[in-house]
Order: structure tokens, then sequence, then C-alpha cells
């Protein structure tokens, strides 16, 4: 076999273990809180990338601002983000993670972690080193590769 086929292969496997994981755990994630997706996806973009406008969020989800408008609604119901004006645009409003939407959210990702700090255990310090230089470099030419 190539060596290039065997790379594509490695790669392909632990993408689909990784992802099978991640999702195991986004779907628990969501069951226990009862949010949806999008309303995860919503609080997770909040996380990362601060205040937001709602159709940013329609844009970023790919639903029209309406359908944004309302998983909206239903995370300021719960006391999970607040919405605001816009102070360059009164008729615009921001988002922002509530301390209740950020605690929640990051006790999420916390608890999807765990299963990496497993997997750090499980390796030396020697492979830990290996896999460090090695996903650098698949990271590095993952996002030169960027649509």
């Amino acid at each position: 076999m190539l060596p290039t086929i065997v790379f594509t292969d490695v790669i392909r496997e632990w993408s689909e273990v990784f992802m099978q994981r991640s999702m195991h755990d986004f779907r628990k994630f969501m069951e226990e809180t009862g949010l949806s997706f999008s309303q995860i996806n919503i609080l997770m973009r909040l996380l990362h990338r601060g205040n937001t406008g709602v159709s940013e969020v329609g844009s970023q989800l790919g639903v029209t601002n309406a359908a944004a408008s309302q998983a909206v609604d239903r995370l300021v119901q719960l006391g999970l983000i607040e919405r605001t004006e816009d102070p360059e645009d009164r008729r615009a409003k921001k988002l922002a993670l509530t301390p209740k939407g950020r605690t929640l959210i990051e006790k999420g990702i916390e608890v999807r972690s765990r299963w990496v700090e497993g997997i750090t255990d499980a390796l030396t310090p020697e492979q830990q080193g290996m896999i460090i230089s090695a996903l650098t470099l698949l990271t590095t030419a993952a996002r030169a590769t960027r649509e």
C-alpha cells in the first residue's frame, strides 16, 4: 500500500472515531440540557466570537432571521443569553451570553474534553510529543486548504 493511502486511511479512521465520540457526547449534552443543536450552536458562537446580532446567527445557521429569532427567544427565556440594543443601530439587537449561559456551555465543553484527557493519560510523554508535532502539521495543512 502506498504511504499516501495509508496516511489517508489513518486520518479517516481517526476522524471517524473522534466524530462518533464527539457526536455521542454532544447528543448527550443536548438531552441533558433540553437544548436543540441550533441553540447550542448559538451559545458556542457567542462564547467563541463574542456578542453578535440575530442576522449573523441566522447566517451562521443557514436559517431565516425569523427562525434564528425563535431560537434566540427561547435562550433569552431560559436566561442563557441577553438581547440588548445595538448602540450603533437602535433597530438592531445584540446578543450576549449571560453568566448562566457561559457556565452551561463551558460545562458542556468540559464534559466533552474529559475523553481527550483520558487519551492523553494513556500515552507516554514521547508519544504525546510525536502527536503534538503531527497534529500541528495537520492543522496547518487543513487551514491552508479551507474554502
